[in-house]
Order: structure tokens, then sequence, then C-alpha cells
């Protein structure tokens, strides 16, 4: 995976809309969150690896999201996805849907890993918090 942004493209079906054909609000996590685990499949990672023999589970645990402009049916959407800081068990990213140049939705969203059984925070495996590390340290500052 080159550089610090993740980009995953994702296209507007029917059902992704309502009766408008205008992408359904809720819609937008779900492509945000397809995006972040193709995102970790991108760096090595995979969730059912991560649950079956580490017994490790992402939840969100808090996420900011604005509605900068509506998605329709058919639209061709990119997903970029940026890590933007993390702490022994969580994560937090930025992420972005345009379409084309024109920004649709910005959003935080801050990830926590849990324990599988206990459903209690527990520490990233050393082998994310690696390639994060290096991930947090060729983002450029923007604040």
């Amino acid at each position: 995976m080159a550089g610090v942004s993740f980009d995953w493209p994702i296209r507007v079906y029917y059902e992704d809309t309502d009766s408008g054909g205008v992408v359904y609000h809720s819609n937008y996590l779900n492509f945000m969150e397809r995006a972040r685990t193709e995102w970790l499949r991108a760096l090595g990672f995979e969730q059912t690896v991560l649950k079956d023999e580490m017994g490790l589970l992402f939840v969100v645990r808090q996420l900011s999201i604005q509605f900068k402009k509506p998605a329709q049916f058919n639209d061709l959407l990119m997903v970029q996805t940026r890590i933007k800081a993390f702490k022994h068990c969580m994560l937090v990213f930025s992420q972005q849907i345009l379409q084309g140049e024109v920004l649709l939705i910005d959003a935080e969203v801050e990830v926590v890993s849990v324990d599988t059984l206990k459903f209690k925070p527990t520490r990233l495996p050393h082998s994310i918090q690696n390639v994060v590390k290096n991930l947090v340290a060729e983002s450029p500052t923007t604040e």
C-alpha cells in the first residue's frame, strides 16, 4: 500500500438510496466501514484472522460526520481513509467520501480494539501498532 491515504471506490446501488434516489444517510457509515476493512486488508491484516486467532474485534466508539452534499443512485464514489492518530487500543481515522473532486462526506471515526470474549478494550497487536506508527509518521499535519 503506497502512501498514507487509502482510496476505496464504491458504486451507489439502488438499495443504498431512498425513494428519491439519494443515498440514505446511514449507508455512508457502511461505505466507510468497508473502506476501513479494505485498508486493514491492504496492510496485511484480515479481520477474520484477528478475530479467530487473536481474539480481537474492532468497534466504533465515536464518530463525527458532516454531510456536505448528497450522493445519488449509480454515482461512483471514492472513500479516502487516513489514520489520524492511535493509542494502545484505539485508532482514529479521517474519512472522506468524494464524487470526483467534490467532497460529499467528511468524518472522523474512533475505533477501539476489544477482546472477543470480554468485549473490553485490549491492546492493538504490535504488528498493527508498528504499521500504524509508520503511517502516522508519514502523514502531513493538517489542523
